[in-house]
């Protein structure tokens, strides 16, 4: 197999021509055989095999610098520099991660995971490269999704500028960019690209300028002359006219006219972009015939392309589609945001039903929460679902364009806490702490699928800046019973779990309880544990820890991030000995740190103990081992607890002593 004769990066060199293709074709094989397994993005990866090729065979690595935008499309760069034998850990907590890692390799040039931003590091190490008086190529890979991002802009025309070698790889695999114009296009391409054009150009324009009198006027009208030519017959004008030559469309599988093309725009001594015409997901039918299920996939059977396991319970994402399918049916001002995501954010059938009310804005979360902030102004009801790692990419918008105004645009927030698999760059851990930090902003979490319905149809008739946060993955179909009334800013007490067992608040007959109302009923033992979303599943178990070991508690499902019920907080100070808060999201800015600085003007004597993201990225890996790690699973909380009571000096259980 020619696959083993890669080991280490550059060994594509020593490969023959006549093998190309039959490399490119193990390569597709070894792909598809173990994203089965493990999951991850196939489509962008099968894509780009020979794209990648041709870069490897073009350049010399680590010394010359790619790098991907998104990074989802790395795997064959990934074999390619040796790393095939780790693909068995692909995904898995501390192997092989499914984006660019420097740590990991320095053929990974930067880290990348979020799109349209290549073109801004790649120009970062350009002008690295010349500061330094160094010669290698720098090459940015960026798809044409990623030109829906404002950021590509900002990059395009400062790169516009440049008087050095920088060369732009745009894999289109859409259409979206421009077609194919026919042989024209293909002449006037070869022409550009032909070696010694460049020189030829020059030494033409020298020689008329120093035609006495007529020579000016003769190269004034000649550059206008090819630029009208141009505007007609050559795709990529727009990349022209801002000063970056444009070399394409090329064909991406073809990898003898890829290299050939990328040794010519090494000669540019400007920014040059190469277009290159893709099909995503060649070479597995499955993935051609459905590209957007094949972007990032789980295990899945090779033979069919069906997932191998399937999907029994709804999941967050499917519960909040049937809600916005009600919402929008009896409100026509109901509307819909997604930034490139509908499917990942059970945009889908609100897009078929209502597709004057949905807005596909593309990889443009900025402009999508700000669109939102003009439909809000307009007197539209938007609800702009992203996912938590995304909306890092608006938070100026939020401040400035929402909440500024105060303006009722709904923030439906999918994939909040620890995702997994795909690592640091997607974990959804830091949404509570910037959310809670901005005026007027209301921020909810929901305890199960239940409380995300209720509250979406809160947060639909509340006036103002209103964000819910979900995590990935099955909704939660616990606590059926525990439904009462969301009231603003109101925690919920879900019960206490004592010897005798757990009694539910709801099952008590006084009115107090039934509207949610805590005053007049606080049932706290001498721990309380005030959970957020996600993480009151978690605090059932804890609390059964707990009472196994004879110690009582009170769990408090918190509703409201923001504002924190104030109210329940200092009772629960007042009545307890320790305070447990446990949150799916960083502890800088959190849940806890709010509860904290309420319950310490109380000087009850009431120790808190908070549990959460600390201070550091959470790399990629299975959910339940990512927990464990940063210590938020069960029990890693309820040990963490013990060990806190039994520093409490004179803490008496129902069954005695700690």
């Amino acid at each position: 197999m020619i696959l083993d004769r890669i080991k280490k990066p550059n060994d594509i060199k020593k490969i023959r021509k006549d093998e190309y293709s039959l490399l490119a074709q193990e390569i597709r094989t070894f792909l598809i055989k173990k994203i089965s397994s493990s999951g991850g993005h196939l489509g962008s990866n099968l894509g780009v095999v020979e794209l990648t090729m041709a870069l490897h065979l073009s350049l010399t690595l680590p010394e010359d610098k790619i790098i991907f935008d998104v990074g989802h499309q790395s795997y064959t760069h990934k074999i390619l520099t040796g790393r095939r034998p780790d693909f068995d850990t692909l995904r898995q907590f501390g192997g092989l991660s499914g984006f660019p890692k420097y740590r990991e390799s320095e053929c990974d040039a930067f880290d990348t995971g979020h799109s349209s931003t290549s073109i801004s590091a790649g120009m970062g190490l350009v002008k690295a490269r010349d500061l330094l008086h160094q010669t290698h190529t720098v090459v940015s890979v960026i798809g044409d999704g990623a030109l829906t991002g404002g950021m590509v802009y900002e990059a395009l025309n400062n790169a516009s500028r440049l008087r050095t070698n920088f060369i732009i790889i745009l894999n289109d695999n859409n259409m979206s960019i421009s077609e194919n114009v026919g042989g024209i296009s293909k002449y006037l391409q070869s022409i550009r690209t032909a070696e010694g054009y460049q020189d030829f150009k020059v030494k033409l324009q020298e020689a008329l300028l120093k035609v006495p009198k007529y020579g000016e006027v003769v190269v004034d009208r000649l550059k206008r002359y090819k630029n009208s030519i141009k505007q007609i017959f050559v795709p990529g004008m727009f990349f022209e006219d801002i000063g970056i030559t444009y070399l394409g469309p090329v064909d991406g599988h073809d990898i003898t006219a890829m290299m050939k093309v990328i040794k010519e725009a090494k000669k540019v001594n400007h920014a040059v972009i190469i277009h290159v015409r893709t099909k995503k997901g060649l070479g597995y039918a499955p993935a051609e015939r459905h590209p957007a299920r094949f972007h990032g996939t789980g295990p899945f059977d090779i033979e069919t392309g069906l997932p191998s396991k399937n999907k029994v319970k709804p999941d967050y994402s499917d519960i909040f589609s049937t809600v916005m399918l009600k919402l929008a049916a009896n409100d026509d001002k109901v509307c819909a945001i997604t930034a490139a995501m509908p499917d990942g954010t059970g945009l889908t059938r609100f897009s078929s039903l209502y597709p004057d009310r949905f807005f596909d804005v593309g990889i443009a979360e900025a402009h999508a929460v700000t669109f939102a902030a003009g439909l809000a102004r307009g007197g539209m009801i938007p609800v702009v679902a992203v996912y938590s790692s995304f909306l890092q990419r608006a938070f100026d918008q939020i401040i400035h364009d929402v909440c500024i105004q105060n303006l009722h645009v709904i923030l439906a927030i999918d994939r909040a806490g620890i995702v997994g698999a795909d690592g640091e760059t997607h974990q959804g851990i830091f949404d509570l702490s910037f959310l809670s930090e901005i005026p007027n902003m209301t921020v909810m979490a929901p305890k199960n699928k239940w409380e995300l319905s209720d509250m979406m149809k809160f947060a639909h008739e509340y006036e103002g800046p209103i964000a819910l946060r979900y995590p990935r993955g099955e909704a939660y179909d616990g606590l059926e019973g525990n439904r009462a009334k969301i009231i603003y800013g109101k925690a919920e007490i879900i019960g206490s779990f004592t010897l005798e067992g757990f009694r539910k608040y709801h099952e008590r007959k006084d009115e107090t309880h039934s509207t949610n109302t805590h005053e007049g009923f606080f049932p706290f033992e001498k721990v309380t544990i005030l959970a957020v979303g996600s993480m009151i599943r978690t605090a059932i178990t804890v609390c059964e820890n707990l009472r196994m070991k004879g110690i009582a508690s009170t769990l408090v499902n918190a509703r409201f991030v923001k504002p924190v019920d104030s109210s329940m907080v200092r009772q629960a100070a007042a009545s307890s000995d320790l305070l447990v808060t446990l949150e799916e999201n960083v502890l800088l800015g959190g849940f806890g740190e709010h509860v904290r600085a309420i319950a310490d003007k109380v000087q009850s004597g009431a120790s808190t103990l908070s549990f959460g993201i600390p201070d550091t990225y959470v790399e990629h890996g299975n959910v339940k081992t990512l927990e464990k790690t940063v210590g938020i699973d069960a029990d890693s909380i309820t040990n963490n607890i013990l060990a806190a009571i039994s520093l409490h000096s004179g803490y008496v259980t129902e069954s005695g002593s700690v």
